[in-house]
């Protein structure tokens, strides 16, 4: 049937009317959907709430972890001193190395009612990395092995030729310089540089600490010097031959103590002849039985003539000012053509190892010798006080973990 286009137009209305219609019908929605679609944009807005809220709670939980974990920090230090106290890196080394919680105790001194808190305390040392741990099946259920890890194969002493850092850090963990710093507010508030925190907490500076009570702590001390000069001097001979080997005859160990590290040098390089040089009432002390001179002195007022100056781990314990002085007296005592300075001692920001504990242990030491009012220095520090001092130039070598040798030159 043939329509007119009146009769096609009127339909073509009709037809975008009912889609219209439809489409609106489309768009209304039920009480029940507007009601559905609304709970669901609720919960979706507390959801968002919720997760920006639990956000800012765990920010403030992390804040929290951090600060206590900084502030118990020094139980890692003290469970430490206790590990060496009694003797527990010894009791598992006569294991062969491992051992069970009750071979410990049959090696240390401990009570019986105190085995379950050893228990604790060796979680804390495998937690830190001090021993390492294992499960084994012993027969009567699981049970934890400790072995040595490196860090506490250090701490074995009685062996023959065996590195023991165990004297320098129960000196590090002792009473006498742990109570230094319990009140540096205090001493933030006096004028620099005296007293330092080791002279404010104990009526005398360290020095004289040892003269006085030469049996006692004096005797610590000197150990612990020991026990660290012969771990890094049998590094340094191994890793910084070249700089010792070059010297043409003779090398003066400044403030050397009782000779531990001359004497390593000497065995080293027997074509050295070596003098070590310190104070009176320390050159009294010293072995005879040695190859090595030793020399009664004051390196403030002079130095021994020699082709090389050794200085380990003495710059840190003085000022700038004090510093350049017993540079320029170093360098009266080297010839101008050939002499060197040889500096042991922590530059910070270099080291044999890249991570961030480097930095972080280097950082901790310059705050830890404040003590007695000392401080480590960073290159451009070290750069300062070396051309003041009147030399020419340096060479940092940062093969000795934490800390560097430096050759100046005159």
């Amino acid at each position: 049937m043939l329509l007119s286009k009146e009769q096609k137009h009127t339909i073509a209305e009709q037809q975008h009317t009912r889609t219209e219609q439809q489409v609106l019908d489309a768009m209304v929605l039920s009480k029940d959907q507007q009601h559905t679609i609304a709970e669901q944009q609720h919960t979706l807005s507390e959801q968002q709430h919720a997760t920006k809220r639990s956000t800012e709670q765990q920010v403030m939980l992390d804040a929290e972890l951090q600060l206590w974990n900084h502030t118990f920090g020094y139980v890692k230090s003290m469970a430490l001193k206790a590990a060496l106290d009694l003797g527990i890196p010894d009791a598992i080394h006569q294991h062969g190395g491992s051992a069970t919680l009750p071979q410990i105790v049959t090696r240390v001194t401990l009570h019986p009612s105190k085995t379950s808190c050893l228990r604790r305390l060796m979680r804390v040392l495998t937690l830190t990395g001090v021993f390492g741990v294992q499960h084994h099946d012993g027969g009567n259920g699981d049970e934890l092995v400790y072995r040595l890890t490196p860090a506490s194969r250090l701490l074995v002493g009685g062996s023959s030729g065996q590195q023991n850092l165990s004297p320098f850090l129960t000196l590090m963990l002792g009473p006498l310089f742990v109570s230094s710093f319990l009140d540096l507010r205090g001493w933030f508030q006096h004028e620099t540089p005296d007293p330092s925190p080791f002279k404010m907490t104990h009526g005398r500076d360290i020095w004289e600490l040892a003269a006085h009570d030469a049996a006692g702590f004096g005797r610590l001390f000197n150990a612990g010097m020991v026990a660290d000069s012969d771990f890094i001097m049998d590094v340094v001979v191994r890793e910084c031959g070249a700089v010792f080997r070059g010297i043409r005859g003779s090398l003066v160990d400044v403030a050397g103590g009782l000779g531990g590290a001359g004497q390593t040098i000497a065995r080293a390089f027997p074509h050295l002849e070596c003098t070590v040089m310190d104070l009176p009432n320390v050159v009294a002390g010293a072995p005879a039985d040695t190859t090595v001179k030793y020399v009664a002195g004051d390196m403030f007022e002079s130095v021994p003539s020699a082709d090389a100056v050794f200085l380990k781990w003495i710059m840190h314990d003085w000022g700038d000012a004090d510093c350049v002085k017993i540079l320029k007296n170093c360098k009266k005592a080297i010839p101008a053509e050939g002499g060197k300075v040889i500096i042991l001692d922590i530059v910070v920001g270099a080291g044999s190892s890249s991570s961030d504990r480097n930095v972080e242990t280097q950082c901790l030491f310059d705050l830890f010798i404040m003590f007695i009012n000392g401080a480590e220095r960073d290159e451009r520090e070290w750069k300062k006080i070396i051309f003041e001092a009147g030399f020419r130039s340096y060479n940092i070598i940062p093969v000795l973990g934490i800390r560097s040798i430096i050759e100046v030159y005159p």
